[in-house]
């Protein structure tokens, strides 16, 4: 009985995981909270708390069946370097490409937002935006004027690439309903994303394609060590680091730390100094403290 419990507590974790981080591969784009992904991955983490109990009272590994020749150990193996690969590729993405408009911008969307293409009336003023001593674009205050719509819409920490004359046209996010709230201008957004509030794994813009080279850098790493960790060792070894309890305890401790400061992030709360060194590190943290306790496996 509680070898089965074992089991169907891995196999729902996994399923758990897997969901939760599709979840938060496109939640990104979106307004918090980020329920989907916060629900599947307190699943994911219950499971895993469920597991390791049953694996203390068990305290061995079970007899041979079906499940325990080395075909289904090693694919077992890798299926979950995959998950730990993939995770750890979705964390970069989160914290890359996670839209940081703030209160304003979640504003608008109630009230209606939609992106119109507007022409700059006035600048007020105007401050280079600075990377490494090169400037990488303008923030500006700015009063533009929509066809169709306000006449005077004032948007303040417009960031564009050029700096932005009389004249200019820019795309702009607005509320018809309520033009007093003004503008948000930012040309290293996709501005239809941020309106519509839609899932989408990758933006069309800036950090969209940052986020896309991170998660490939990341993946990669993660399936170079998916096959080292699940074709060098012998399956015996294997078998022995998944029925250990405190080797999963390990796993599931890093597991529930990395849930714990990604949490906040998804609620749409305010992290406390340790939740944010997590979440940001959490890459990092997935992939060493599967490596640290998966060397077991080499014997």
């Amino acid at each position: 009985m509680l070898i089965w419990l074992v089991r169907l507590c891995s196999l729902a974790a996994w399923v758990a995981a897997s969901i939760a981080c599709m979840w938060l591969l496109g939640a990104t784009a979106m307004a918090r909270p980020w329920h989907q992904p916060f629900v599947w991955g307190a699943i994911a983490v219950g499971c895993a708390v469920v597991r390791v109990v049953a694996l203390w009272v068990l305290r061995g590994e079970p007899k041979a069946d079906g499940f325990t020749d080395e075909f289904w150990v090693k694919l077992r193996t890798g299926a979950l370097w995959v998950i730990v690969a993939f995770s750890a590729a979705v964390f970069a993405v989160g914290l890359l490409s996670s839209s940081n408009a703030g209160e304003k911008l979640d504003v608008l969307r109630d009230a209606g937002a939609e992106v119109s293409t507007a022409t700059v009336v006035e600048r007020q003023s105007t401050r280079q935006e600075l990377s490494d001593g090169v400037v990488k674009g303008y923030a500006s205050r700015l009063v533009v004027s929509v066809p169709g719509g306000a006449e005077r819409l004032t948007v303040r920490g417009a960031y564009t690439y050029e700096k932005p004359g009389k004249g200019a046209e820019v795309d702009v996010l607005w509320a018809r309903s309520d033009p007093g709230l003004g503008g948000y201008i930012n040309q290293s957004k996709d501005l239809a994303t941020l309106a519509e509030n839609r899932w989408k794994a990758f933006q069309d813009d800036e950090s969209g394609t940052g986020s896309l080279i991170a998660f490939i850098v990341v993946a990669l790493i993660g399936v170079v060590l998916t096959a080292v960790f699940t074709l060098v060792p012998d399956a015996d070894d294997l078998q022995e680091v998944a029925w250990s309890a405190p080797f999963q305890t390990v796993r599931t401790a890093l597991a529930s730390l990395v849930f714990w400061g990604w949490s906040p992030l998804m609620l749409g709360m305010q992290p406390s100094v340790p939740q944010m060194i997590v979440a940001v590190g959490s890459s990092c943290l997935v992939l060493l403290g599967y490596v640290l306790t998966s060397l077991r496996g080499f014997g």
